[in-house]
């Protein structure tokens, strides 16, 4: 039997986010000042007043204090949900799967901020990144392919089935960056979160798949 979470979980995970926010923020503010290839870990330790082996404890390297721990995956029963859907509005779909693996998660806006600003700037993170991004496009990819697979649809069917789905993902990932650009410029007043929503609402407007509006 699974147990429930108590108070002091509660407590110990607020604690973590709190010491991995700290880690992550002056690891950037080091990177921006020296540049990412001066700063060594033994600097963002004192910065963070924490020992390596709690550094390591939160980050397998160097590397993932700039780019912050990768986007958490659905749960498994929001990924049934997904392949098993039978609507048409499969991109609104993904980017409502993605969205709700996020939405427990209210980032920092200076850490996202001076994130970006390094990875821009460092040849040797913006790689990494784009690695990260394209393994999750390819997970994301087959993902919708299992969809188009439950609704029947096959390769023989279908040639370019695989174009499509990848078309799909290209399409969800132009959401959610059109959102981050929204919010980093200012243009948005609430949380990400909120903005998500918003921006998987103009999705179904503009591909005809959102309600009807009612009329007076």
């Amino acid at each position: 039997m699974t147990s429930k979470p108590t108070l002091d979980d509660g407590l110990r995970a607020r604690k973590r986010a709190a010491t991995q926010a700290g880690l992550e923020r002056a690891a950037l503010a080091l990177a921006l000042e020296h540049g990412y290839e001066n700063v060594t870990v033994d600097m963002i330790c004192d910065a963070g007043m924490v020992s390596q082996r709690t550094f390591f404890n939160y980050f397998g390297t160097k590397e993932g204090a700039f780019l912050g721990t990768p986007p958490p995956m659905p749960a498994d029963a929001e990924l049934a949900r997904f392949v098993h859907g039978t609507g048409a509005d499969i991109l609104g779909d993904l980017v409502g799967l993605i969205t709700a693996a996020l939405v427990d998660q209210e980032p920092d806006p200076g850490i996202l901020r001076a994130r970006r600003m390094l990875i821009e700037r460092t040849p040797e993170l913006l790689g990494r990144e784009n690695t990260r991004v394209a393994e999750l496009e390819e997970s994301l990819t087959l993902l919708v392919l299992d969809r188009f697979h439950a609704q029947g649809r096959t390769e023989e069917s279908t040639p370019d089935l695989e174009d499509e789905a990848r078309m799909v993902v290209t399409l969800a990932g132009s959401v959610m960056r059109f959102s981050m650009q929204k919010w980093f410029s200012g243009g948005f007043a609430g949380t990400p979160s909120e903005l998500l929503r918003h921006s998987i609402a103009l999705v179904r407007r503009i591909t005809g798949t959102a309600d009807p509006a009612p009329r007076g």
